[in-house]
């Protein structure tokens, strides 16, 4: 029964974007494209196939050739406001703002159209520059796409005094089913769990079904295992961030059917409020290879 019930999830929930890939028909490395009310640029390549919204400078879908996607989206989108799935750059604050309840989660970025300034492609794949400048910021996301997936965000500002950020790529891993998941890598990491409002360690393999919110200072590769699809993803959030890994379990999500929610855990690269001098950096990376 759960091979079926996986099998019709694949079907009836396969990652919306796919459809640009199903003609036969030579498709350029790039081209621009209307979808859901969003500019979004559709990437082939003999490496793999992804798609960015113009907003966000989100990755919505990423798929090494003869693979199975590894991102997951939401298959509708609202008219205005955040596309979930894919890797939101959550900035310039991560979750709800500290102060300020009536703005939104997860920042402005999300929600603001970027400006690609560079696209390349040679035979490791497509090499993409995106930019966004917002009052005294600016934010940088390069993109290197191949049979991987690196991110890497860069946060510059030119104010005169100090100003707080927190900031998070925040990757929804596509999967055959949120109950047949598991991540090692984490075993012994110290984090914290925001659902019991405590701190944790964790032994074992973490397991999300039932719902997971849990925020985890570690360093190096997880393995998510994903024993529906028979597949390893190996994610690296990066030596400068914490790792968050997080699902809704039952709870619903806006916009999102259940049978959706299952095919996703998010497995997250997030910085938490951090003091930047004027002129400083601040950096946050994710990459994910295919398992052995």
């Amino acid at each position: 029964l759960r091979g079926t019930v996986i099998f019709g999830t694949w079907h009836m929930h396969e990652q919306p974007l796919q459809r640009f890939f199903k003609s036969l028909r030579e498709r350029p490395v790039f081209a621009w494209e209307r979808f859901q009310m969003r500019d979004v640029l559709v990437i082939d390549h003999p490496l793999c196939q992804a798609v960015f919204s113009r907003q966000g400078a989100q990755l919505l879908h990423f798929q090494p050739t003869g693979q199975k996607p590894w991102l997951w989206c939401a298959a509708k989108w609202p008219q205005v406001g955040a596309i979930r799935g894919g890797v939101p750059v959550c900035w310039p604050w991560y979750g709800r703002h500290p102060s300020e309840n009536a703005w939104p989660s997860h920042g402005w970025a999300r929600l603001i159209d970027w400006k690609l300034l560079d696209s390349s492609t040679d035979d490791d794949g497509v090499r993409l520059h995106w930019q966004l400048q917002l009052c005294d910021w600016q934010v940088d996301l390069h993109a290197h796409l191949g049979d991987t997936l690196e991110l890497r965000l860069s946060t510059e500002h030119h104010d005169e005094l100090p100003c707080q950020l927190s900031h998070a790529l925040h990757a929804y891993w596509r999967i055959g089913h949120v109950d047949e998941v598991a991540l090692s890598g984490l075993e012994g990491a110290q984090g914290y769990d925001q659902l019991n409002r405590q701190v944790c360690q964790q032994e074992g393999e973490l397991r999300v079904d039932g719902g997971c919110q849990r925020v985890f200072q570690h360093e190096g590769e997880l393995q998510l295992k994903d024993h529906a699809w028979q597949r390893e993803l190996c994610i690296d959030t990066g030596d400068s961030a914490d790792t968050v890994v997080w699902h809704p379990g039952s709870r619903p999500l806006l916009g999102v059917s259940f049978n959706e929610a299952s095919g996703f855990v998010c497995v997250e690269a997030a910085m938490a409020a951090a003091s930047l001098a004027p002129g400083e950096r601040a950096h946050l990376s994710l990459q994910a290879r295919a398992g052995v």
